[in-house]
């Protein structure tokens, strides 16, 4: 009676004992997937950057489900062309309903794979104006810390889609701020005696490349000066704070005006 049971067909050429069968493979696939997992990480992940230990690690796991669900149906005879033929339709109904999760899973992959930023690097999505660090690319979302503390999450397909800035390429950096001097006041000098401040008080700005100095523009009340100091990628935080109060004291000390708005108000008078 239970031999008869299991040998009842239920789609032609795929009976309830087949695919009994093949969940028992399948799911001796999964503990084999685990394992595999399991040795993976503790053998060859810790000399492996994050990224790459996660793309390697779903495509271990996932893939040998799939071989050991392929070798199953193989060995029982099983015709997949019904199934195949049921989950096209069935696929192209998801699809419709859930394309932009499939979009958002196979831009993830691609990340995982292309790499155009790493989990941990500082990152600029300039599409979405989101700025932070990386901490995180999931099957279907990444998560960017801002540098407010707060946590931004964002689907994969903008992330992938978007343009990318990325601060941890370059070993340096360049920061720039921009000081005006009064038109009375002789340049060269004001720019002489930043330089000096600069040199000896900013201790994390580069010689070289050398700091550069440019009359960025003839204003209403001031000459303005852009100040660009170039500085080690990670010590930003270091140079931004106090360059401008470097500046500040430098042409305070020597007497070099640095000119607040004025406007000049005419009053005309009338003939009675």
């Amino acid at each position: 009676m239970v031999f008869e049971i299991l040998d009842t067909q239920i789609i032609e050429g795929i009976s309830i004992w087949s695919l009994l069968v093949t969940g028992i493979i399948v799911f001796a696939g999964v503990i084999v997937a685990k394992i595999v997992r399991m040795i993976f990480k503790k053998k060859f992940a810790p000399n492996l950057p994050v990224d790459t230990v996660k793309t390697f690690d779903k495509l271990i796991y996932y893939g040998i489900i799939i071989i050991f669900l392929l070798a199953a149906t193989a060995s029982q005879g099983i015709d997949v062309g019904a199934l195949v033929v049921g989950a096209g339709f069935l696929g192209i109904v998801i699809g419709f309903a859930a394309q932009s999760v499939v979009s958002n899973m196979i831009s993830g992959v691609f990340m995982l794979i292309e790499k155009p930023v790493r989990q941990g690097e500082n990152v600029e999505v300039v599409d979405v104006n989101v700025i932070g660090r990386l901490i995180e690319i999931n099957t279907f979302s990444s998560k960017i810390q801002q540098f407010d503390g707060t946590v931004v999450r964002i689907p994969n397909e903008k992330m992938f889609t978007s343009n990318l800035r990325t601060f941890s390429l370059s070993e340096v950096r360049r920061s720039e701020v921009s000081v005006g001097i009064g038109y009375g006041e002789n340049v060269d000098n004001a720019i002489k005696t930043i330089k000096n401040a600069i040199e000896k008080n900013v201790v994390y700005s580069l010689m070289e490349p050398a700091p550069e100095f440019w009359i960025s523009e003839l204003g209403d009340n001031s000459v303005n000066i852009l100040v660009r100091v170039w500085h080690p990628r990670d010590d930003l935080a270091e140079v931004m704070p106090n360059l401008l109060k470097v500046i500040k004291n430098a042409l305070d000390d020597a007497g070099i005006e640095i000119p607040f708005p004025q406007r000049v108000v005419w009053k005309g008078s009338s003939n009675e």
